[in-house]
């Protein structure tokens, strides 16, 4: 099969379940398709939500009415497989939930402030912490260790700094469920530096 250079002749293969078709597709669109996937799920998952929006693609392409371009289309599949995938998650509920918002409560305040500083802190500051590489390391492995839903409203919202209502539009929330989800994933942060500086461990 000759080398497709134009939509037009990808799009007819495509349409004609042409297998080398779809094998030129996915060279050449699926590093863009898990760029976005990145955006909104952790590695792992959007590997999975790649596949999942490739199997999509070859049930929807006699649909594809052509009102933007190809890579613009799968990209939208592929954004709207990964939000599925975040909210089966956020209906699955950790079975500590309990016991974390309750210690919530005992240390932290409504606006998630302690509601007294660690008593290190006063020799001790929090950006001083941070240029640790053990605690860098394991905040890092804490973050990957959050549910999904509350890892990637943190990592929209702290590490690559979109502003609330990107975020609530990216992942089709309420604005007050973003803010609850940005709290307990913030919290459970807090603590998890809180003990580090307290035990050196993680």
């Amino acid at each position: 099969m000759k080398l497709l250079n134009r939509e037009s002749e990808l799009l007819r293969a495509l349409l004609n379940r042409d297998e080398q078709g779809y094998q030129f597709a996915v060279r050449k669109y699926s590093a863009g398709m898990l760029a976005t996937a990145l955006r909104l799920v952790d590695s792992a998952t959007a590997e999975d939500v790649v596949q999942d929006a490739w199997v999509t693609v070859v049930d929807a392409i006699g649909s594809f009415e052509q009102r933007c371009s190809l890579q613009t289309w799968l990209n939208t599949i592929t954004a709207n497989r990964a939000r599925s995938r975040l909210r089966r998650s956020w209906r699955e509920l950790s079975l500590d939930q309990q016991d974390i918002e309750s210690d919530f409560r005992s240390r932290f305040s409504g606006e998630g402030r302690w509601k007294q500083m660690p008593a290190v802190w006063d020799t001790v500051s929090p950006e001083q912490l941070l240029q640790c590489d053990e605690l860098q390391n394991c905040l890092n492995q804490h973050i990957s260790s959050l549910p999904e839903n509350l890892r990637t409203v943190l990592q929209l919202r702290d590490i690559s700094q979109l502003e609330a209502d990107q975020i609530c539009n990216i992942l089709d929330l309420s604005a007050s469920n973003f803010r609850v989800m940005l709290h307990r994933a913030r919290q459970r942060v807090y603590l998890m530096v809180e003990h580090f500086e307290e035990t050196g461990q993680c």
